[in-house]
């Protein structure tokens, strides 16, 4: 799941858009969450009763994902169109103006917003990013940062529930030293620490030394005790939403009804019921995961005075949750074959040679428990936990990867233990998210 710079970044929470699927609406009347004294510029507001309501328009910054389509075009080939947008609109920089003057005070209070400076570093269905700087000839007169990152929520994190559990983890995980600071939250995103960063690219995640060093902040955060839902409801919750979500939509359009029909032909709920009972039969503690461990998630903090271990750093923190351990080691193999940056759709690339061989992974899990390991004395034998272990892994992973071919880097040995005829979490995840996100973008486009 996709998320790019500091991109402190990033895989629908957006039952009410969905609800209205099929139904006429412009494209920028996506609900938000709304408060009389939600900070930021004034907002248009009307009266219902006795509650006074901010206008949905006003509250939300429209998608970059979506400002270059073309709402008349009904061809099939707009259906496939990157409509992503370099500019960024007047309404969101009045806001990001007034969002950064009232949190950020000093240098900020006194800024004209002729002198702000704004750049759109992506934008999704998860979040909208931008960077926020002040200018050059601006000095800082405290400790407020001169650049701060822009998280504006987007259409998978409208559920108010959604919102709060992930704006508590990320302070708490700030207060860590685990993720970037939090300067400011407000109901539409927040603002946070900029971390100039090198961009990982998906290839870098084999590197010997970089795949040691994930593994080691991985079971860092698996060690972590937060004030959550300790049951493993998270992924099969996330697909079951998703699923019916996406089972309910129409559309009106030709070239969109086409469009939906043939990703309506995976038969996703055949593979979710043999899931569930794989997933019954394969032991995995539970633990707080980060349940998306890709190089867009992953800092390379430009930094010449640290090490490596202190130059990584996870971050995006709005799927985490308790859930079974082998959902992350699984996930994170996985990514080894996504590349994000691929431009025409799906907008993304899979390289299925690229999963990793099994001595690539017993080298990220030995790395992983020797973390662990570091305060305690464990006599348990090693090469039955590390089995154990790939066999966890590799439940989650899409079976396509794990058939023995001459083509595959890897021996599969560990197919012994493995289902062949079912698909992993991770690819019906991956399809799920990829059928939820695309219906979701040709509704937008209706």
């Amino acid at each position: 799941m996709q998320a790019g710079m500091n991109s402190n970044h990033g895989n629908c929470r957006g039952e009410e858009c969905l609800s209205r699927a099929g139904k006429p609406g412009p494209r920028d009347s996506i609900p938000a969450p709304s408060a009389e004294d939600a900070p930021g510029p004034p907002a248009e507001k009307k009266r219902v009763g006795n509650v006074l309501l901010a206008s949905e328009k006003k509250l939300r910054a429209s998608s970059p994902l979506l400002l270059g389509a073309n709402f008349d075009d009904d061809s099939e080939a707009e259906c496939f169109r990157d409509g992503r947008s370099e500019e960024v609109d007047r309404d969101t920089r009045t806001r990001a103006f007034f969002w950064c003057r009232d949190f950020l005070s000093g240098s900020w209070k006194t800024l004209h917003e002729a002198d702000f400076q704004i750049s759109i570093v992506s934008g999704g269905l998860s979040n909208l990013l931008y960077l926020c700087s002040l200018p050059d000839h601006v000095q800082c007169v405290a400790e407020e940062p001169h650049q701060v990152l822009l998280r504006v929520y987007g259409a998978i994190l409208q559920g108010v529930d959604s919102l709060v559990l992930e704006s508590v983890m990320f302070a708490i995980l700030a207060e860590r030293s685990l993720g970037p600071k939090l300067y400011g939250i407000f109901p539409q995103g927040r603002l946070e620490q900029y971390l100039p960063n090198t961009r990982m690219r998906t290839d870098q995640l084999s590197d010997p030394a970089v795949s040691a060093e994930i593994a080691c902040k991985l079971a860092h955060f698996h060690e972590m005790v937060m004030p959550f839902n300790k049951e493993p409801k998270w992924l099969f919750g996330t697909i079951d939403k998703y699923m019916d979500q996406v089972l309910k939509i129409n559309f009106v359009r030709e070239a969109h009804q086409k469009k939906y029909k043939k990703l309506m032909k995976l038969d996703l709920p055949a593979e979710l019921e043999s899931l569930h009972a794989l997933l019954a039969s394969t032991p995995s503690p539970v633990v707080f995961c980060h349940n998306d461990v890709q190089e867009g998630n992953i800092l390379m903090l430009e930094d010449e005075d640290h090490s490596l271990t202190e130059k990584l750093m996870l971050i995006d923190f709005e799927y985490s949750s308790y859930n079974y351990r082998g959902f992350d080691f699984g996930n994170h193999f996985c990514e080894w074959m996504y590349d994000y940056t691929y431009n025409e759709w799906p907008f993304y690339k899979a390289t299925p040679d690229n999963y990793p061989t099994r001595e690539q992974q017993l080298r990220f899990i030995r790395s992983y428990l020797a973390e662990q390991r570091k305060d305690t004395d464990c006599t348990t034998d090693q090469t039955q936990i590390e089995e154990s272990m790939i066999i966890e892994a590799n439940r989650i992973t899409p079976s396509v990867v794990l058939m023995p071919t001459s083509s595959k880097k890897s021996s599969s040995l560990e197919l012994q233990h493995v289902n062949q005829n079912v698909l992993g979490l991770h690819d019906i995840r991956k399809k799920n998210c990829n059928v939820h996100y695309h219906c979701l973008n040709l509704r937008w486009q209706y």
